[in-house]
Parts: structure tokens; C-alpha cells; sequence
């Protein structure tokens, strides 16, 4: 029973889900737009609200571009309120001749999203010709012999309408010998035939002059006349008969002119002249695909055939014999339809650029495919050629769409050639192939790159403010100014506050500026780290201050004396060759070669007594000191460093040559004093300094 249940349950669900997978689906099913107007409406006539009937507001419609697709521009899309308006002349003879049913198919395009809508616009026929018959006036003989029952077809009018519009009816004015009967034609066409009704008399009355009307149905009426002079002729007993009333032939489209289609015969029971049969054309100036024998009767192609243009032709023959009697006959030609008609592409919207980052199934585009031929020699299908990332979806009325089906990426496909075959199915087939080419267009999806990851430059000190150190230099893909690099500093090891005061960097060229003369004493090196937003990408920079030879070498011993004096140094008359008297210290702040110091002796009061170390600055003894030596021995000492120009700094040492403090203080007492304002306070500073010396050996 449980089962019984369940299924009686789906049983009353399945109808709900049918209603709403139909309720859903609908917008689909319902696509098409329809609207009927008749022919011939004014230039701008509204045809109705296309905007409004495929539920898009009048706020809307800017950026919708609701438009127009179609390969005639029968109609155009009013943009302030999404009217459909006819833009040219509607004239349905012209656009679809004799077809019942006269409709134009098109698409309506809009975008943001893009999408398509199928729109039918059936062209009503209204009553704007006349039927017009192909001569003014017509003439027939007819034998006094003919009779009562003999028909003789007359010329037919023409009417470019259709339905009750078109030609419907005949009429011959009132006669007592003659009457009038409408046929019809197998294409529908009507034409008529004149009917003896009593003998006719050619002593009494050689001619008769009837009208002939040709009357449509429409509202109102239209009609044209022709004139009918029939001509009796004396008796000539037998007209011609044809072996058959009506001809009926099959033949192909691709015959070629003078193809023999069919050949009529006739007899005539008279002899002689009577007996003497001639064919033509009925309607001669009407027949411009065909020729006739006039004397066998044999029909053949004059003119190529075109089963898209003419399907059928029904043609009326005359036999006429010596004796002016005719017989006639129709022929009725069938035009097969062959497969000479190759398939046609026409794309109908198509964009200027399709932006990379296109979600799949973006539609692209709206194509058509068209063939002339008819049934399968017409059927087509379409195929996309190659590897893209694109593919075909079959819409109805051979209408197919162009959406997306991969990711698109400009910087690897700017653009790709797109080759379309429809192919028919016709035996053999027939194909052709239509190639565009789809531009792809930028949107800002990749990051800048740098030509390096890192940067390593040396500047040397003492630069000039404002002078480019460097130049980084990175490259987007992207067009334009998706692909337009700006750089800036991001960070640094320096404060923020004395990093713009150190370089600056140009935010179009990359070129890194030195704001200030650097100082390789105070700051060697610096690191920064640039980048270029808003996609961005990092890279560092390391910058090394070079050193230049900007400082002199610097003397710390002897240090000297403010007030302008000179250090002495003590020297014993005993001490050795190489006995070390003093040492000169200096140091240079510059680094490298800058500060590798050499000494030298510039002067010496006794050349060749003192010697001072090259890279040490020791001052030694060269010699044994003698008796003769001077007690006070002046030494100018210059130190100088390895840069590029080099730089040098001099001290003046004075040394005292004696064994003892005692000594140099009698040596110096017999010295005649000197006038010197300062002459006391060398005297204090020499025995200072001798004393302190003489501490520094104990």
C-alpha cells in the first residue's frame, strides 16, 4: 500500500513540475517578437515598443543600445524610447513578389549584458496595383466555319498583388455571339477564354469590337480593359488540333540554353496551304526563357534557368494553319531545383573588441547562413575551423551564436582569425568559408615587472645635488594605461623624513635623483625598496656612498700647542744608530687607500742624523750622535695618504741631543736669550716637555 502512495504522489507532482519547467523555460520559448503592419507605411511609422515588449525600461535603453541587426535597414530603434520605426520603403511586391506569407526576420541586439532577440515583422498587402494587361488591344480571326463552342484564349492581365487583392475575375462586354469563361493556371494565375456561342457570318458582319475587364477584389476594386477586335475570315473547314491540351515537363535548373524542353505537334484535316501549321508564343513578349520552332513545334532553353527565381512557367502555344485558324494549348514547365547554390555567412553584429576577462558563453556575435537552393540542397550547417576559444550555438532560423568558450588572454592572443564553413546538404555538397578577425581587448590583469629583481649602486660622496645615480626600469603587458608603469619608494631603511632629503625617484622614468651630496663619514650605505602601483610589484635597491679623498690625514702625536710652539723630544748623545727618539701618530677619516699614511722627513736641521719609518712614523736615530752635533736638531715631518690626489699634513719636531735634563737645561742657559716676547714661556715649555719625555723611557 506504501507503494500505491508514493506513486499516486508523484503522479500529482509531476504536472507542477511540468507547469514550472514551462514557466521557466518560457522566456526562451517566447523569444521571438512578432508584430504585423501593412505595406507601404510612411518613413518613421511606429511598428510598436521593442523596447517595452522585451521588458526593458525607458532607463534602461542608454546602456542597453537596443539596435537594429539585419542585412536591410528596413527598420531602426528609436534610442529615447525604444520604438521599433520603419526606416525605408516596405514594398511586399518587391520584397517578397507572390508569397503568400510576407514576413521580415531580423535581430534586435543589446548590450550589457550583449544578447539577442528574434523579431518577425509580417508585411500585410494592400490593394496598390492595377491589373494591367500586356497590350492595349488584342486581335483574333475566327473562321465563319468555327462552331458554337469553339474557345479561344484571349491575352491575360497581370496584378502584382496577392489574396483578394490580386487579379480575380474576367469580363467581356455584352455580345450576343460570344461569352467568357475564367480559367485557372497550375500557379493560380487566372486567365480567359472566349466561348462562340452562335454561328458566325462573314457577309453580315466581317469584325466584332469587345472590351475585355480584368477586376481585382481589394477594397476598393482596381481594373484595366483591353480591346478585342475579332476578325471573321472565310471558311477554312478544319483548325489545327493539338495532340494534347496541356504539356506537362520536368527540367533541371542547369540545362543549358538551347536544351530542347519538349516538342508539341498539331494536325489539320484541310490540304494545302489550309494544312499549313505555324506555332508560336501566345503571349510572345512575355516568354523570355524560351524559343520555338515555328515550323516543328520543338520548345528549347534560350535563357539559363533559375529554380530561386522561377520555379514554374506555364505557357500558352498557338497553332495557326494557312487559312487563319488556330488551336491552342498550354504548357506547363517545372523547374527542378539543383544544388548550384553555395552556402552564404553573413554576420550581422559583430563587436570592435572583446575584453579579455569575458566570462565563458559571452556572446560574441550573430551570424546568419543562407542558401537559394531549396528542401536539403538548403539545409545548412555551420562549423568553426581550428583551435579557438570560441564556439557555435545554433539558434533558430539559421541564426547561429558566437560565444566565448575559454578564458581570453590578450598578452598571449591579441587577436585570433576566425574561419567559419557552412556546408549544405546537397549531393555533392557545396561549402564556403568565412574568415574575420576578433580583436582582443585590455583590461589591467597583470602585475609590472621589473628588469631586476635587485639593484646594487655605487655613488661616490661629494656628488652633486640633483644628479640621476640610477635608473630601474620595469615592463607591463598590458596596453595603454593598463600597461603604464609609475614608480615610487615603498620603504627604506632610512626614517622616512631623511629619506626624502637623500633621493627622490621620477615617478614616469625610473631614474633615482640624489637630493643632497652624500658623505661617505656619515652614511655609507642605504637600502630602498621600490615599487609601482596599483598593481604592483617590489624590487630593492642597495646604495653604497664611495669614498673620495676629501679629508687630510689628521696628527694626534705630537699634538700641537695652541699657543703656535713646538714639541721636543730628547735625544742621547749616546743612543745608537736606530734609537727610537719619538713616534708620529696620525689617522684619515676617509677609508681604503684614502687613508693609507705614509712619513716622511721633509727637513732636518743635520740631513742624514734622523730617519722616520715610512708606514710607522717612528723617528729614529740614522747615525751615532757626535760632540759637533747642535743641541737643538729641528725635524719637519710630513704625513700623507694614498688618494687620488693625495693629502698631506706636516708637525715640526725639535730634539734636544743631550744625556741629561741638567745638560739641556746648561746648554740652554748658555744659548743667548732671546728677545722673543715669549721667550720664558718656552724656556717653562721645553723643560715640561723634556721632563715628560724623559718619564715616558723610565
Amino acid at each position: 500500500m506504501g507503494s500505491c502512495a508514493g506513486k499516486v504522489g508523484r503522479a500529482e507532482w509531476l504536472p507542477m513540475l511540468f507547469l514550472f519547467l514551462l514557466l521557466l523555460f518560457c522566456p526562451a520559448l517566447c523569444e521571438q517578437i512578432r508584430y504585423r503592419i501593412p505595406e507601404e507605411m510612411p518613413k518613421g511609422s511606429v511598428v510598436g515598443n521593442l523596447a517595452t515588449d522585451l521588458g526593458f525600461s525607458v532607463q534602461e535603453l542608454p546602456t542597453r543600445k537596443l539596435r537594429v541587426s539585419s542585412e536591410k535597414p528596413y527598420f531602426t530603434v528609436s534610442a529615447e524610447r525604444g520604438e521599433l520605426l520603419v526606416s525605408s520603403r516596405l514594398d511586399r511586391e518587391e520584397i517578397c513578389g507572390k508569397i503568400p506569407a510576407c514576413a521580415l526576420e531580423f535581430e534586435a541586439v543589446a548590450e550589457n549584458p550583449l544578447n539577442f532577440y528574434h523579431v518577425n515583422v509580417e508585411i500585410e498587402d494592400i490593394n496598390d496595383h492595377t491589373p494591367t494587361f500586356t497590350q492595349n488591344s488584342f486581335e483574333l480571326q475566327i473562321s465563319e466555319s468555327a462552331q458554337p463552342g469553339t474557345r479561344f484564349i484571349l491575352g491575360s492581365a497581370h496584378d502584382a498583388d496577392i489574396g483578394s487583392n490580386t487579379l480575380q475575375n474576367y469580363q467581356l462586354s455584352p455580345s450576343d455571339h460570344f461569352s467568357l469563361i475564367n480559367k485557372e493556371k497550375s500557379d493560380g494565375s487566372k486567365y480567359p477564354e472566349m466561348v462562340l456561342k452562335t454561328p458566325l457570318d462573314r457577309e453580315k458582319q466581317k469584325s466584332y469590337h469587345l472590351t475585355l475587364t480584368a477586376l481585382d477584389f481589394g477594397a476598393p476594386p482596381l481594373s484595366s480593359t483591353a480591346q478585342i477586335q475579332v476578325l471573321v475570315t472565310d471558311a477554312n473547314d478544319n483548325a489545327p488540333v493539338f495532340s494534347q491540351e496541356v504539356y506537362r515537363v520536368s527540367l533541371s535548373e542547369n540545362v543549358y540554353p538551347g536544351t530542347t524542353v519538349l516538342q508539341v505537334t498539331a494536325t489539320d484535316q484541310d490540304e494545302g496551304v489550309n494544312a499549313e501549321i505555324t506555332f508560336s508564343f501566345s503571349e510572345a513578349s512575355q516568354i523570355t526563357q524560351f524559343d520555338l520552332n515555328s515550323n516543328t513545334g520543338e520548345i528549347t532553353v534560350l535563357n539559363t534557368l533559375d529554380f530561386e527565381e522561377v520555379n514554374e512557367y506555364s505557357i500558352v502555344l498557338e497553332a495557326r494553319d494557312g487559312g487563319g485558324m488556330i488551336a491552342q494549348c498550354t504548357v506547363e514547365v517545372e523547374v527542378v531545383d539543383e544544388n548550384d547554390n553555395v552556402p552564404e555567412v553573413i554576420f550581422q553584429s559583430l563587436p570592435n573588441l572583446i575584453m579579455e576577462d569575458a566570462e565563458l558563453g559571452t556572446h560574441i556575435a550573430l551570424l546568419k547562413v543562407r542558401d537559394k537552393d531549396s528542401r536539403h540542397n538548403g539545409e545548412v550547417t555551420c562549423k568553426l575551423e581550428g583551435d579557438v576559444p570560441f564556439k557555435i550555438l545554433t539558434s533558430p532560423r539559421n541564426t547561429y551564436k558566437l560565444v566565448t568558450d575559454a578564458v581570453l588572454d590578450r598578452e598571449q592572443n591579441p587577436e585570433y582569425n576566425i574561419t567559419i564553413t557552412a556546408t549544405d546538404r546537397g549531393k555533392p555538397p557545396l561549402s564556403s568559408s568565412f574568415s574575420i578577425t576578433l580583436h582582443i581587448g585590455d583590461v589591467n590583469d597583470n602585475a609590472p615587472v621589473f628588469s631586476q629583481s635587485s639593484y646594487i649602486v655605487y655613488v661616490a660622496e661629494n656628488n652633486s645635488p640633483g644628479a640621476s645615480i640610477s635608473q630601474v626600469s620595469a615592463s607591463d603587458p598590458d596596453l595603454g594605461p593598463n600597461g603604464q608603469v609609475s614608480y615610487s619608494i615603498v620603504a627604506s631603511d632610512l626614517e622616512q623624513r631623511e629619506l626624502s632629503s637623500y633621493v627622490s625617484i621620477s615617478t614616469e622614468s625610473g631614474v633615482v635623483f640624489a637630493q643632497r651630496a652624500f658623505d661617505h663619514e656619515q652614511l655609507r650605505a642605504f637600502e630602498l625598496t621600490l615599487g609601482d602601483p596599483p598593481l604592483s610589484s617590489n624590487m630593492s635597491l642597495s646604495l653604497f656612498v664611495l669614498d673620495q679623498n676629501d679629508n687630510p690625514p689628521e696628527i694626534l702625536y705630537p699634538a700641537l700647542p695652541t699657543d703656535g710652539s713646538t714639541g721636543v723630544e730628547l735625544a742621547p748623545r749616546s743612543a745608537d744608530p736606530g734609537y727610537l727618539v719619538t713616534k708620529v701618530v696620525a689617522v684619515d677619516k676617509d677609508s681604503g687607500q684614502n687613508a693609507w699614511l705614509s712619513y716622511l722627513l721633509l727637513r732636518a736641521s743635520e740631513p742624514g742624523l734622523f730617519a722616520v719609518g715610512l708606514h710607522t712614523g717612528e723617528v729614529r736615530t740614522a747615525r751615532a750622535l757626535l760632540d759637533k752635533d747642535a743641541l737643538k736638531q729641528n725635524l719637519v715631518v710630513a704625513v700623507q695618504d694614498h688618494g687620488q690626489p693625495p693629502l698631506s699634513a706636516t708637525v715640526t719636531l725639535t730634539v734636544a741631543v743631550a744625556d741629561s735634563i741638567p745638560e739641556v737645561l746648561a746648554d740652554l742657559g748658555s744659548l743667548e736669550p732671546s728677545n722673543g716676547p715669549y721667550n720664558s714661556d718656552l724656556m717653562l715649555y721645553l723643560v715640561v716637555a723634556v721632563a715628560a719625555v724623559s718619564c715616558i723611557f723610565i
